[in-house]
């Protein structure tokens, strides 16, 4: 979420026919699974899934539960207040800690919410200063390093959007970004939400990371109902999945001269909606708002010994 000033080459449409058929006849027969994860298929209430298997245990998780408009558990979230220049991205909104842009929605939810609107004592750098939206961070209250981190969540759509699910190193107030790590599970663009991007960003790779993304098949969107973001994360390498399924992995190995590894101690989670931005271009009259990015639940499991 720090800085994003690349961009993503669309596939054209025939290949991903193309590709899409030819995973489903491999996968048919038997062979290597569909590299396509698959949906969710939750477009109405969502439910609670149950934990992974056995070689995994639960550490740390929030499941949203609580009635319509209360603010999530401050034992486990704190939010990140204000404008640009403090996020370095050209974004637009403003950042709150009020139950408008982040509360609980009474059905096992976060909302966080982007609304168009001016509050006295805004201040922002950059374009007219009337969104606000919200950025949660565990940091201060939850970190750690390797293991299991997934959340499930459904985005919203439309030009500018930019949400994300994604952590930073617990040392941030010792060595400066990007030296603490940066990983981002999820981020997402409002105008191409069939597109999930994974990256990791350190010292040698900060404008572009190491880089993972996938496309949902048929054209469909994820703004459409609740999908699940999730990366394992050991020594030397960070997987990343949709909804189960594999689509890349970062390794140290991959790292060249003057790159370095800054993914080897405890990193605290993150859950914004941005607005704005040099990587996904000002909100226009077509995006709506208000804009809520839904999350059922933010869970986080280490291996059992």
């Amino acid at each position: 979420m720090r800085l994003r000033p690349h961009a993503l080459t669309a596939t054209p449409a025939a290949l991903i026919v193309i590709v899409v058929l030819a995973a489903s006849l491999i996968a048919s027969a038997g062979c290597a699974p569909d590299r396509h994860p698959r949906h969710d298929g939750d477009n109405a209430a969502p439910r609670k899934r149950a934990a992974p298997a056995s070689q995994w245990r639960l550490v740390w998780s929030d499941e949203f539960r609580g009635p319509a408009r209360h603010r999530p558990d401050r034992t486990k979230w704190g939010f990140e207040v204000g404008g640009e220049p403090k996020w370095g991205n050209h974004e637009w909104q403003y950042y709150t800690d009020r139950p408008a842009n982040a509360s609980l929605d009474g059905q096992g939810h976060l909302a966080v919410t982007a609304r168009r609107e001016k509050l006295r004592g805004m201040r922002c750098a950059v374009g007219p200063c009337d969104i606000t939206s919200a950025r949660m961070t565990t940091k201060g209250r939850f970190a750690r390093a390797y293991g299991r981190y997934e959340a499930r969540i459904k985005i919203p759509k439309g030009q500018g959007l930019w949400p994300a699910f994604w952590m930073l190193g617990a040392n941030a107030d010792k060595v400066t970004w990007p030296a603490n790590g940066e990983i981002d599970v999820m981020e997402a663009l409002g105008k191409e939400p069939g597109t999930a991007h994974g990256a990791i960003h350190g010292p040698g790779y900060v404008a572009q990371g190491l880089e993972r993304h996938t496309a949902l098949p048929g054209g469909a969107s994820l703004a459409d109902g609740f999908h699940t973001y999730r990366i394992d994360w050991t020594p030397g390498k960070v997987t990343w999945f949709l909804d189960g399924k594999a689509y890349g992995e970062a390794r140290k190995s991959q790292l060249r001269r003057g790159q370095k590894w800054v993914f080897d101690h405890p990193h605290y989670l993150l859950l914004n909606l941005a607005v704005g931005g040099d990587w996904p271009g000002p909100p226009d009259r077509s995006t709506p708002f208000p804009a809520r990015m839904l999350v059922d639940y933010v869970r986080v499991y280490a291996p059992r010994r």
